[in-house]
């Protein structure tokens, strides 16, 4: 009897050790399941919208999945003056009448936020322009600033240049969330100074920031390739923009230079000039002569939309040329108010 209980008990504690061992391996189990199974159904491929970043243009051209059409566009945009500038082998193709590139203005190849991006701008059109006192569309926006920023003239709008520009235009915007699509809609608005532009506190900022890459005579430095153009644009003379592009207006100078410049250095989020002094360098730039676009007195037809801070008449009001020109721009503003009920606010 004795080894008879003796069996017994290690029977029991056997079965006690196996069953154990079961429980062990049962609650093993069950944590590697719920650890590998439940991330795998809450895990998203898809990039929230805080993390969207534009493309990086260079290496995805470079990837070998880029629509041709894109890459025509790319170098249209980056490489202006031997595409469609004055370069170009094909007397035919120079429609742009200075070195500029377009991405002198539109930095990072046009993804820079705060610098007139063209990431999302495909969305915004058709859209009315009070230019031209009509609703346009994406080429006739492109056009504009190849008859001004330019100083050429348009492409022809079934052109597989400008079909091109479109394409890309519309390839780096692929993918924008909606809710981002105003962080890279034209130039952050600046707190303009209520006095006249400062020349000589323009010409300060200008020696202090501007001069390196643009020089004391304002006309930058060509690439070493000048057929490619600029590496750092003229910011006046005889290859700058022309009177009518909407860098000639100073406010719209200041808010570029505000979220951009000095290159490199300044973003819209952190910007190096306040806007007392991009207000005043950019009235210095814009003092300066220019290409003078014919047919000026023709833009705005309904002259109460033209901004307050473009040079050239006529305007729906009787303050001085010098005034439109270098300010101070609110007495103007208060007068469109007052009596055509209309905010401005460039």
């Amino acid at each position: 009897m004795e080894h008879f209980g003796y069996l017994v008990r290690r029977l029991f504690w056997l079965f006690v050790t196996v069953l154990s061992l079961i429980t062990v391996l049962f609650i093993t189990l069950l944590t590697y399941r719920t650890e590998t199974t439940i991330p795998s159904k809450t895990v998203s491929l898809t990039v929230s919208n805080s993390e969207w970043r534009p493309k990086n243009v260079l290496a995805a051209l470079e990837d070998g999945s880029t629509p041709q059409r894109v890459k025509v566009g790319f170098l249209l945009v980056s490489e202006s003056p031997e595409n469609i500038g004055p370069q170009a082998p094909d007397p035919n193709k120079r429609y742009a009448g200075n070195n500029l590139s377009c991405t002198n203005c539109h930095l990072q190849f046009g993804t820079q936020a705060g610098s007139g991006s063209w990431v999302g701008v495909a969305n915004r059109f058709p859209q009315f322009g009070g230019r031209a006192n009509a609703v346009g569309d994406l080429q006739d926006r492109i056009n504009g600033c190849m008859e001004r920023s330019m100083n050429g003239k348009k492409l022809p709008k079934d052109s597989q240049e400008i079909l091109a520009i479109v394409a890309y235009m519309e390839w780096l915007g692929e993918d924008l969330p909606q809710e981002r699509e105003n962080e890279f809609k034209g130039f952050p608005k600046i707190k303009i100074p209520e006095v006249r532009v400062d020349l000589e506190k323009g010409k300060s900022v200008y020696d202090r920031e501007c001069l390196v890459c643009h020089g004391a005579d304002g006309q930058g430095i060509k690439k070493t390739d000048t057929s490619k153009g600029y590496l750092y644009p003229p910011l006046w003379g005889p290859d700058s923009f022309n009177n009518g592009a909407g860098m000639h207006r100073v406010i719209t100078a200041a808010e570029f230079i505000k979220s951009n410049m000095p290159f490199g250095l300044a973003t819209y989020k952190n910007p190096k000039l306040t806007d007392e002094e991009a207000y005043h360098v950019a009235g210095y730039i814009n003092s300066f002569v220019r290409p003078v676009k014919a047919n000026t007195e023709a833009d705005y037809p309904d002259k109460k939309l033209k901004p307050v801070s473009t040079s050239y008449g006529p305007w729906a009001d009787n303050f001085s040329q010098e005034q439109h020109h270098f300010g101070p721009f609110q007495p103007i503003m208060e007068y469109y108010k007052e009596n055509y009920n209309i905010e401005k606010v460039k």
